[in-house]
């Protein structure tokens, strides 16, 4: 299956209290480029996040936004210090005996010392914030990925139709390219005649002369080449998997040949056909950039 570089996906997970989200979305690139941004509670998770995105994702500049919402009675807790009451308490009543003076501290005024009583973060189950995360991360990526397949199908089929197209010109070339070489040959014949007028005309000179003209404009070693990548890109796409890099490699060099068949054109119609190769050779390399 052929995909697209670009993409998106979000998933969630959590329960009456705490609420995982993620959220990817990618862009072209020639590597992968993973970037996970995540809560300070959920550090220790990281290694294998990237671990999980990379054994389902190739290339693209791909960004992950983890983020977890919790409830204040969820997040926070007050919390009874009972040792540094103890403390407290033993330190008062033996001032109460040094002094002589009444030992009356309550529960209330106990609870006003500082210490006694703190609002702290919540213990957190990892256990149970790794269940939600991995949950909220399968369900992003399973639709990152099917977003990215379903462009790389759009992809695919418009590549296949430029693969076709790419295919008339070369078919074109090949009626055509013999065409010049006979109708250099009647321009030759027709200047010398016009030029001699009723002397004997060297016929050797005039073959060797169209034989030398033919090897210079010869375009069907890269005719064949050309038609060999349509070949090659057609079977890749159907095919799949991870194609862009390879694709992209032969685009160069579909976009050689037709370089080539411009350079030694002498033809109005077959320097035309170039110049629409090398245009359709550019929007297709500009689709191959967009494929994983």
């Amino acid at each position: 299956m052929i995909k697209s570089m670009t993409g998106f996906g979000r998933g969630e997970a959590g329960d009456e209290t705490r609420k995982i989200v993620v959220e990817i979305k990618s862009v072209n690139h020639r590597y992968l480029d993973l970037n996970v941004k995540l809560p300070r509670k959920l550090n220790a998770f990281e290694v294998e996040i990237r671990n999980f995105i990379k054994s389902r994702i190739v290339r693209g500049k791909v960004d992950v936004y983890i983020t977890l919402e919790e409830t204040k009675e969820a997040s926070d807790i007050l919390h009874y210090n009972t040792h540094i009451a103890d403390m407290y308490m033993e330190n008062i009543r033996k001032m109460s005996q040094d002094y002589g003076i009444p030992f009356d501290v309550t529960a209330t005024s106990l609870a006003r010392f500082p210490d006694v009583l703190e609002m702290t973060d919540a213990e957190d189950d990892d256990e149970m914030l790794h269940l939600f995360l991995m949950d909220a991360l399968t369900t992003a990526t399973d639709q990152f990925v099917e977003n990215r397949s379903q462009e790389g199908m759009r992809l695919r089929q418009d590549m296949l139709a430029k693969m076709d197209e790419m295919s008339s010109y070369v078919t074109t070339l090949e009626e055509r390219s013999p065409q010049i070489i006979e109708e250099y040959r009647e321009r030759l014949q027709t200047k010398i005649t016009d030029l001699l007028g009723d002397h004997a005309i060297d016929e050797t000179r005039i073959a060797s002369e169209v034989v030398l003209y033919a090897d210079k404009v010869c375009i069907d070693e890269e005719m064949v080449r050309l038609r060999s990548h349509v070949e090659e890109t057609k079977h890749m796409l159907a095919d799949g998997g991870e194609v862009g890099r390879k694709l992209d490699f032969i685009a160069q060099e579909m976009n050689r040949e037709a370089n080539t068949i411009l350079s030694k054109s002498t033809d109005v119609e077959i320097a035309g056909i170039g110049i629409s190769l090398k245009t359709l050779i550019e929007k297709v390399r500009e689709q191959i950039q967009n494929l994983e």
